[in-house]
């Protein structure tokens, strides 16, 4: 499977930028698709994700600012992110939970740094 991600850069606190993810290859099924971010000196946590069936997931920090979706149609997840912070500067990293030539498993894809920064 192929995760490819876009979208990350630089903007200024209060900014907003767009993460797109597009997964390709051999899926059996998805179970969720998600985001997952990286700070420097600090553990890979989780961003947002959307199971099957619509159901979301917030980490507290971004709640009220980030919007997680789905083209399901396309294997694509979209992380709008809104009133960017200084403490969203991260390296983010798109992941999908699911069945991939018959094989279960977490897939990650190369990451995309957003930096916030005045």
């Amino acid at each position: 499977v192929q995760l490819q991600a876009s979208g990350g850069g630089s903007v200024q606190p209060g900014g907003s930028l767009r993460l797109s993810c597009a997964a390709s290859g051999s899926i059996s099924s998805i179970n969720a698709m998600g985001w997952y971010r990286q700070a420097p000196g600090k553990q890979r946590e989780l961003v947002a994700r959307i199971i099957s069936g619509g159901s979301t997931n917030y980490a507290d920090s971004v709640k009220g600012r980030f919007t997680i979706s789905r083209d399901n149609a396309k294997n694509t997840v979209f992380l709008q992110m809104n009133s960017l912070k200084t403490e969203d500067t991260a390296v983010y990293y798109c992941n999908l939970n699911g069945v991939v030539t018959s094989y279960s498993g977490n897939y990650w894809g190369q990451g995309t740094l957003v930096t916030v920064s005045s």
